[in-house]
């Protein structure tokens, strides 16, 4: 009679566990809950790509830093017109688009 009770007993446990396990897993799998996690690891994955350009920047800097002192170059930037070799300014583009683009071409919009 108690061995039947243990086994009884050890079943109704073991169907328990394996319910709640089931249940929880179900749980995960819920479109919602897969949103919210692939949600996180889309915002987890930026933070690192954020910080892995922000690693990059810094080392182009250093050793932008230190080849500049290697070839004896000094670092004589305008602040207010910062510019790459070459480049040219807005007025030497050509006419000006109303919402700020340039076209080096004249447009013709009555055709």
């Amino acid at each position: 009679m108690f061995r039947r009770a243990f086994w009884f007993t050890t079943g109704a446990a073991a169907g328990v566990w394996a319910t709640a396990k089931v249940q929880r897993k179900l749980r995960s799998l819920a479109p919602d809950a897969l949103a919210v996690r692939a949600a996180d690891k889309a915002v987890v994955t930026g933070h690192r790509l954020k910080d892995f350009a922000l690693d990059v920047r810094a080392g182009m800097a250093q050793r932008e830093s230190e080849l500049n002192d290697a070839l004896g170059l000094e670092a004589s930037v305008d602040a207010d017109h910062p510019e790459l070799p070459g480049q040219t300014r807005r007025g030497e583009l050509g006419p000006v688009h109303p919402q700020g683009r340039t076209h080096p071409y004249k447009r013709n919009e009555d055709h």
